[in-house]
């Protein structure tokens, strides 16, 4: 089994997305470095940038097969040849409604076509896949006609698309199964996900006999999206025990550089890569994990194996084996009466409608054990900050770190990346910012902000912390330095 990512093809057609040059390079690399067979690198004809943009992809010479896209016009595969790719796809619609509004051709029509530029391709290239454009929405009979001239034509594969996401997985079996008795070609799939059914159509067609997929980083695409990598590879790895040739402990690094490039934030609740996928918060559910996590994970499929991480969350379902597990990683140690109050604090804060960091945590407890924090690591004198449109934005700041007095300028792309990497600068630890999240807690532009952001150190550990107030950037330099402390309190407590 085979992947076919189309991420910096159909992936950047999602309304609102344009990815760079160098994002695209990017992409291409990371693609390349998780295993990916194939890699659609874009449509070259389309414009003269997403020319130069296939051909330095296909120079660089990644281990993944470089596509190109091309219409079925003798000029388009031209373009992809010149580019230097190593297969190009063509297609063209077949389905009734696409073949009259869109290029007004007849079924026979299609067919001389289809026979034409697969030919044409395979005199000049290697590798060509056709894709019958709407094939899920076009008549079997005519369909299978379609791919057994593509396939006596030369085509190396033959793409079957559920172009606007309309099929069922009862119906891709049995259009997959006949494709695969009676056209003899090696079969791919491509599906959307108007109905959400993208990922369930793919693994389907793959129990028919398809033998490559289609997909996309976080199940980018036209309109709702296309299959998305994690879910189509974990389900066929993990599931049906087929091998895919991709790096599954770099899934959640790839969903993450997609999503930063991309613009587009990954939903918690995302499978496989969302943040609440191995997070718990539930009391029962943490004492299960605790004592086994395939308690209440799939057991078949783990944080580790995804590259993620298994994380037990506060919240008003929270019990008191998370809470005293929690604290166990600080050293802190209450007795079981004061765990019965530290839980009853957690819950009281979370319904009040308020997110419960690490720092919170650990803050109630000492308050509960009547015991002190050792002291701030930290502690923020002034901060200084220089933005406009015409303007770099910097910030500089002055700290006492562990009562030495530091100073520490930097720039960054807005008022607030800069006010966080001066403060950043004045660490001595290595740490850097992994999540930041700010919402409005009352309305109007004098909105108070409140801000959790999560910083992890050299040895992986994460560690969350939050700061709220009518000024972001202040809001926001008060969440960095709580948590910066909060890792000492933690060093401290090892220490000890």
């Amino acid at each position: 089994m085979t992947v076919f990512d189309t991420t910096l093809r159909d992936g950047e057609q999602t309304p609102g997305i344009s990815f760079t040059f160098a994002q695209k390079l990017d992409i291409a690399r990371q693609l390349a470095g998780i295993g990916v067979h194939a890699i659609e690198a874009g449509f070259p004809a389309s414009s003269e940038g997403e020319r130069e943009t296939v051909k330095a992809i296909a120079d660089l010479g990644l281990d993944s097969v470089i596509c190109g896209l091309a219409r079925s016009r003798k000029e388009d595969v031209d373009v992809c040849i010149d580019c230097g790719v190593d297969m190009v796809h063509v297609f063209i619609p077949t389905s009734e409604v696409q073949r009259v509004h869109t290029i007004k051709k007849t079924p026979e029509e299609v067919l001389d076509i289809t026979r034409e530029i697969v030919s044409y391709v395979r005199d000049h290239c290697d590798l060509c896949m056709f894709s019958a454009m709407d094939a899920t929405r076009t008549g079997t009979e005519y369909l299978i006609s379609v791919f057994q001239a593509a396939a006596e034509a030369g085509a190396t594969i033959i793409n079957v698309p559920d172009t606007v996401g309309v099929y069922t997985p009862t119906a891709m079996k049995q259009l997959i199964g006949r494709i695969v008795a009676e056209v003899d070609c090696p079969v791919d799939v491509h599906c959307h996900n108007d109905f959400g059914l993208a990922v369930a159509n793919t693994v389907t067609a793959v129990e028919a006999g398809a033998s490559q997929v289609q997909v996309t980083v976080n199940g980018l695409g036209e309109r709702a999206g296309n299959a998305d990598i994690a879910q189509t590879v974990m389900i066929l790895e993990s599931i049906y025990g087929v091998r895919t040739g991709v790096k599954t402990e770099r899934l959640f690094e790839t969903s993450r550089l997609i999503s930063r490039y991309s613009g587009i934030a990954v939903l918690p609740t995302q499978p496989i890569v969302g943040d609440n996928a191995f997070s718990h918060e539930s009391g029962i559910h943490s004492h299960g994990v605790i004592a086994c996590a395939a308690t209440f994970e799939p057991g078949i499929m783990t944080p580790e194996m995804v590259g993620h991480r298994r994380k037990l969350t506060l919240g008003k379902h929270v019990g008191r084996h998370a809470v005293r597990q929690m604290l166990t990683h600080a050293h802190i140690t209450p007795s079981d009466s004061e765990i019965d109050q530290i839980v009853e604090k957690v819950k009281f804060m979370s319904t009040k409608g308020k997110k419960v960091t690490d720092a919170d945590l650990y803050e109630i407890a000492e308050t509960v054990m009547g015991i002190g924090n050792g002291g701030r690591a930290i502690e923020l004198q002034d901060i200084a900050i220089m933005t406009g449109n015409h303007v770099i934005p910097t910030a500089s700041v002055k700290a006492l770190v562990y009562g030495k007095e530091l100073v520490c300028s930097s720039t960054g792309t807005g008022p607030v990346d800069a006010a966080l990497k001066a403060i950043l600068g004045v660490v001595p630890a290595k740490i850097q910012l992994k999540e930041f999240n700010i919402e409005a807690i009352s309305g109007g532009s004098d909105a108070i902000g409140h801000v959790n952001i999560a910083v992890e150190d050299e040895h992986g550990n994460i560690f969350s912390a939050s700061g709220s107030g009518d000024d972001i950037v202040l809001a926001s330099t008060e969440a960095m330095v709580n948590a910066i402390n909060l890792l000492q309190r933690i060093r401290q407590a090892e220490e000890k």
